[in-house]
């Protein structure tokens, strides 16, 4: 009889260990260069996002987590402050490659919604690009709706940027 697969463990944690923040940089650097061509005008974006929150966040308010498969980290994202009040940003959300199709990319959302709930936001917004379609579906089925979009030249391409909201009132928890 064939071996079975072991099972992988996957978990949720903070991103709160030496090594996390620059892991989500280079994590973003590299997989959005392989896969959709962009260039590292968009790992100088994600570096800003986190080092912007590395220095002044508010753990009561904002927070990141790292998504590990097996010991390894494997996925990201970040929930930020926005600048109108009770409204906060969903950043960086990322699985790897070889961690897709193991519902992380839901889990890091569920996390931070959760967060968002209990941190008292009003609703929670983010930025993307419409080549991102994996992720789009993750925040279509946390009821996020589509509010804007527009050409977006960025990161060596030709894009459309897109800007989601979600009213987390009207929301399932």
């Amino acid at each position: 009889m064939p071996k079975e697969a072991p099972q992988r463990q996957a978990v949720i944690r903070r991103a709160d260990r030496p090594g996390d923040l620059g892991w989500v940089v280079m994590a973003h650097g590299e997989l959005y260069h392989q896969q959709f061509g962009f260039n590292s005008d968009f790992e100088a974006l994600v570096a800003k996002i986190v080092g912007d929150y590395a220095v002044k966040h508010s753990p009561t308010t904002e927070a990141a987590w790292i998504a590990e498969v097996d010991g390894e980290r494997a996925g990201c994202v970040m929930l930020v402050a926005d600048d109108q009040p009770g409204v906060a940003k969903l950043r960086v959300l990322l699985v790897t490659s070889a961690a897709r199709g193991l519902g992380l990319g839901t889990r890091l959302v569920e996390q931070s919604l959760t967060f968002a709930r209990d941190a008292g936001y009003r609703s929670v917004s983010l930025w993307t690009t419409d080549n991102l379609v994996s992720a789009r579906r993750i925040y279509e089925h946390f009821g996020f709706a589509l509010a804007d979009e527009g050409p977006h030249q960025g990161f060596g391409q030709e894009l459309t940027g897109q800007t989601w909201i979600l009213n987390l009132h009207d929301s399932p928890s």
